[in-house]
């Protein structure tokens, strides 16, 4: 395990799990846990070809932690670190260079839906209980719901889901796009670790450029993205990267043959 409190971090076989680890709060956000699961993502992007994000004690995260939030909200300084720290590290997620999964059991409410969201993409149990809870509480969301939601999800869905702050299980999460897949809650730390090995036998080079060829893609016009793409592969097969899967698949097409 890795040396953070709040942030486990473990590396096996090229996947690195971040466990969030305050199992007695949900998993609760504070400024140190959100410090440290961006120092975490950093070093699982530098040590593994995949990253997994997983949550103690059978939640994957309550979002921000109230008793913090009231002993940092006369201090706007203290306040910003808080937001700043855990929306950097989400939205460091779509630059880095590994796909990012999220394993979602139990609540995923308000912040801990925002990281979520902010995955590559997420696995989740059946019956996970996921929301933006914030306008339940008087809050706005600052970890990204208002601009992650609308884009994944459409903007019908997203004030719906926002405003009213009515939960889905991860079942509907995962028919409304929100996640990739959701199964039974007891099969759904195998099924992340099955996916997660899989990916890691992948091409890292080619993974990565695909991630950054879809993630840059969604913010360009159809036409700019499909250019980049066509540079993108010549580049890469020019380059001689893919040279490896061309002849290993050319040569069982012959073996066939």
């Amino acid at each position: 395990m890795g040396e953070g409190e709040f942030v486990l971090r473990e590396t096996a076989a090229g996947v690195c799990t971040l466990t969030l680890n305050r199992p007695e709060a949900m998993n609760a956000i504070t400024t140190d846990l959100a410090v440290e699961l961006g120092a975490a993502l950093a070093e699982g992007a530098h040590d593994a070809d995949v990253i997994v994000i997983r949550g103690a004690g059978g939640n994957f995260c309550a979002g921000g932690d109230f008793h913090h939030v009231q002993a940092v909200k006369d201090d706007r300084a203290a306040l910003r670190r808080l937001f700043e720290s855990y929306s950097g590290a989400c939205s460091s997620i779509a630059g880095l260079p590994v796909p990012v999964i999220a394993a979602v059991d139990g609540v995923a409410m308000a912040g801990g839906f925002e990281l979520m969201m902010s995955c590559d993409f997420a696995l989740v149990a059946d019956d996970a209980r996921i929301a933006d809870e914030h306008s339940n509480h008087g809050m706005v969301p600052g970890g990204g719901s208002t601009q992650l939601l609308p884009r994944l999800a459409g903007s019908q869905r997203a004030l719906g889901l926002i405003l009213s702050g009515e939960r889905i299980t991860g079942a509907e999460a995962a028919a409304w796009g929100l996640a990739y897949r959701s199964f039974p809650a007891e099969e759904l730390f195998d099924r992340v670790s099955e996916l997660a090995s899989r990916i890691a036998q992948k091409d890292s080079a080619a993974l990565a450029k695909t991630k950054e060829l879809i993630r840059s893609g969604m913010e360009l016009p159809l036409s700019e993205g499909l250019a980049k793409e066509r540079d993108a592969v010549i580049d890469h097969i020019a380059g001689g990267a893919a040279e490896e899967g061309i002849s290993e698949f050319t040569g069982r097409e012959k073996a066939i043959g």
